[in-house]
């Protein structure tokens, strides 16, 4: 980045899309090693180190596009369906597993992708930025699949036991984000519409 003009190198601008691209390779990296032998505790533990790194992209592809203010069609597009294919991935591998109730899978996946269609349906009326409610339930999700994805089979019961309070507080404010948003679509609708039936002073 040039230190008089701020303005960052032409290159830096295609980090958080390559970024975004690497996350969406890594997916099926982590299913294969996760899926080839499950049972191990040490390709488990691999499996997580991958889905790890991909979390990680998502946190930097962030960070760099708020600081630079990059904006771009692609990453508009693909970054949300990257985070969601992740954590779906991780999701329905731990119940196809059998180590994560299918009913948490499926509500969680419907919240997340139901949210994620509603917010681009929204964008005729207003953008809806990220609420810190639902950073929050990112993090909880992240946490909580990692320690989720190590096994739960050859931890002791203290860490069994701590882990679904993690998840369980995931899923909670999963659900509960999701009906705010929902509630604040709603309201963005209501105060739009208003507006278009306003009549002109002209």
């Amino acid at each position: 980045m040039s230190e008089s003009t701020g303005v960052p190198a032409p290159w830096v601008r295609h980090v958080p899309n390559v970024l975004t691209v690497a996350r969406m390779v890594i997916v099926p990296v982590f299913l294969v090693i996760l899926f080839w032998r499950p049972d191990d505790p040490w390709w488990r533990f691999a499996a997580t180190v991958v889905f790890s790194v991909g979390i990680l992209t998502d946190l930097f592809d962030g960070k760099i596009a708020r600081h630079y203010n990059i904006v771009s069609d692609f990453g508009k597009l693909w970054d949300p369906i990257a985070d969601k294919a992740l954590t779906g991935a991780a999701l329905i591998a731990l119940s196809i597993l059998w180590e994560l109730p299918w009913w948490i899978t499926i509500i969680i996946l419907v919240r997340e992708w139901g949210i994620t269609w509603m917010r681009v349906v929204m964008l005729k009326y207003a953008v809806m930025a990220a609420a810190m409610g639902g950073k929050w339930k990112t993090f909880l999700q992240s946490i909580a699949l990692i320690v989720f994805l190590l096994g739960l089979w050859w931890m002791p019961l203290w860490a069994q036991i701590v882990a679904w309070v993690i998840m369980s507080a995931a899923f909670l404010l999963t659900v509960v984000t999701g009906v705010m948003y929902v509630r604040d679509a709603l309201a963005l609708r209501t105060k739009a519409r208003a507006k278009e039936t306003v009549p002109s002073d002209e």
